[in-house]
């Protein structure tokens, strides 16, 4: 695909994700995340508890519980028990990925990630970078 052709489907998926984001209960930070492969969007995600967990992502300190789940491992973990294969695909996502979900997209075999907001740390990035990851940070979605 042409870069312009690609930025633009690139910035379609991103305003997708940041859709998909305010379906989080969290009130620090809403993050929604797409995966898309072969041009299909196989898996999203967004922030918050486990099935059957309450929907209060903070504790009565404000603090994150340290069950949440962030909102690229919701949709690694959706593909995982689908019939589909993250191998090759991309990572649409609003906030660029923590170290933790970081070691996730590399084991899942996703080549690509696009992100709108960086996150404070960027071990994360780096460490994706270092493992062969497409970066993509589109801050402009207009």
């Amino acid at each position: 695909m042409n870069p312009e052709k690609q930025l633009r489907y690139d910035i379609a998926y991103l305003k997708m994700a940041m859709e998909w984001s305010k379906l989080s209960h969290c009130k620090r930070r809403q993050v929604g995340s797409l995966i898309v492969k072969d041009k299909m969007i196989i898996s999203d995600g967004y922030n918050g508890t486990p099935s059957g967990f309450e929907n209060f992502c903070e504790d009565e300190n404000g603090y994150t519980k340290w069950y949440v789940l962030h909102a690229e491992a919701n949709a690694i973990l959706k593909v995982a028990s689908s019939t589909h294969a993250c191998q090759g695909a991309t990572l649409y996502i609003t906030m660029s990925p923590c170290k933790g979900c970081s070691k996730l997209i590399h084991q899942a075999g996703i080549k690509r990630v696009v992100f709108v907001e960086a996150y404070k740390d960027t071990s994360g990035i780096d460490f994706l970078k270092k493992a062969g990851v497409a970066i993509s940070h589109i801050s402009d979605l207009n």
